[in-house]
């Protein structure tokens, strides 16, 4: 939701690695075969990389970009905001924070619709998952 509206209000180029996975591989989250999500996941890095190269390209060229991208870790934000810098460009990252309970009414609505270019996550995924996620710092919000 964010995303799209950054898109707009930028007249940015948005890229949302979930819609090209959806579009490309279909739901490989759900495969059952594909244990430990392996297969998914990796689709997902080579796609994050794949983006990343338009992204740059589109950069260069004086388009704004919007990355929909988790950036769960704050290694992979720094990844992002060094290679922006090493570029030329402004980085920024923008945070939504909610509460778990919040998350989780989110997923119940998302997997009760399903739109298109998203997963059926679990929620038993999602919880481990904010186990995992690193919360962006003050310093990594300011626009550098």
């Amino acid at each position: 939701t964010i995303a799209r509206e950054l898109e707009m209000k930028y007249s940015a180029l948005r890229l949302t690695t979930d819609e090209w996975h959806t579009r490309l591989f279909g739901d490989d989250f759900a495969d059952a075969e594909d244990l430990g999500h392996q297969q998914h996941n990796s689709r997902h890095a080579e796609l994050e990389a794949l983006l990343w190269e338009v992204a740059s390209r589109a950069l260069s060229l004086g388009v704004n970009v919007v990355l929909d991208f988790g950036c769960w870790a704050k290694s992979e934000r720094e990844s992002f905001r060094a290679k922006a810098h090493r570029l030329g460009v402004d980085f920024r990252i923008h945070f939504a924070d909610a509460p778990e309970e919040v998350l989780l009414a989110r997923l119940a609505a998302r997997n009760a619709e399903l739109p298109a270019g998203t997963f059926y996550i679990p929620e038993i995924e999602l919880k481990q998952w904010i186990g995992l996620f690193e919360r962006p710092t003050a310093g990594e919000l300011k626009a550098r």
